[in-house]
């Protein structure tokens, strides 16, 4: 374990690494040793890239297949206007009674704590979410909405990244959402301790120990090259806290769309304290159709690691349908029946 106040790292190295950010094609290609003339990259993208040195740093250098390059590097197949693929394919405008809040499920809402991430990923399906009109200062209006309403017990932190606030406005946030008696539970979306670890210093354990709030952090994790020694380190300390941990994946062709990706991205996030939650079908969003894995694809591939994980491995694999309650669990084959009854008679 690695207490808080020893993390090998400054409270501010983060946002050091956050405005480092490589933002050029031609540049992250030079610095993993590729030609920037990939005949399918795209180095004037109208969704813009931006990738933090310490993600590119578990890139393999010379591979322009590699699985962590392949979610960040802007494509021109983003520029296919495939059938079917939509701006905002969930009708997220439709869920937002006020802006800064979407209000999908009972019993909780979803706060746009922030409209920037440390990285762009392509398949983001909030690329194109209208961000200027969910905008808010540090009295956080927002919250007026949960207030009124007793049912909510639980406020979800997303955004863009919520942890790309500084700490001093998440910390007025959190206490701000503390302060609502109703409400009994933080949950906090977030990728930018994945890409930059160092996110995690002392500030931030402190803001998310210091609440009387059961808090839990769902990490966006992808593919087990993604998590290195620093991730080990920051998720180590969070777990110290006594946060609880756990990992949303999105299936996606050409990056985990393999038994063994899937079941060495599991294995992986367990060794560092994080249990697989949710493993998403890809949104339909308008650019990614190239990161499409299909139901019948995504059904077979969840049996097969459902037949070489234990069941706490094994994440739930998911999609989001507009409008429906929850998010839809997709039933997946019956398993094989494998007899292990011995004969007596032989």
């Amino acid at each position: 374990m690695i207490p808080s106040n020893s993390l090998p790292w400054q409270a501010k190295t983060w946002q050091t690494q956050l405005s480092g950010a490589v933002t050029q094609v031609q540049d992250l290609a030079q610095i993993l040793g590729l030609s920037d003339d990939v005949e399918d990259w795209d180095a004037d993208p109208t969704f813009p890239m931006r990738v933090p040195m310490p993600y590119i740093s578990r890139m393999n250098h010379g591979d322009p297949r590699d699985p962590l390059l392949r979610q960040v590097m802007p494509q021109l197949a983003e520029r296919i206007d495939a059938v079917g693929f939509e701006s905002d394919p969930l009708l997220e405008a439709s869920t937002a009674p006020i802006p800064g809040l979407l209000h999908k499920y009972q019993g909780r809402v979803l706060v746009i704590a922030a409209e920037h991430c440390a990285v762009n990923c392509r398949y983001c399906f909030r690329r194109d979410f209208s961000y200027a009109k969910h905008r808010h200062d540090t009295t956080f209006p927002m919250l007026d909405y949960v207030r009124d309403d007793a049912s909510i017990r639980e406020v979800i932190l997303s955004g863009g990244d919520p942890l790309i606030m500084p700490d001093e406005r998440l910390n007025k946030l959190v206490a701000s959402i503390e302060a609502i008696p109703h409400v009994k539970r933080l949950r906090i979306h977030t990728r930018l301790p994945v890409v930059i670890p160092q996110r995690v210093c002392r500030p931030l354990i402190e803001i998310l120990v210091n609440t009387r709030l059961s808090t839990t952090i769902v990490a966006h994790f992808n593919h087990a090259n993604e998590i290195d020694k620093d991730v080990a380190i920051a998720f180590a300390a969070l777990r110290q806290a006594g946060i609880t941990l756990l990992n949303q994946s999105v299936l996606l062709a050409g990056v985990n769309d393999d038994d063994v990706a899937l079941c060495d991205l599991s294995e992986a996030l367990f060794e560092v304290g994080i249990l697989p939650y949710y493993l998403h079908l890809p949104d339909r969003v308008r650019g990614t159709s190239h990161f499409h894995v299909d139901t019948d694809t995504a059904t077979r591939l969840h049996t097969t690691i459902q037949s070489k994980l234990p069941g706490y491995l094994v994440p739930k694999l998911v999609r989001e349908i507009p409008g429906r309650p929850a998010k839809e669990l997709i039933a997946t084959d019956s398993l094989p029946v494998i007899s292990t009854r011995i004969d007596p008679f032989t």
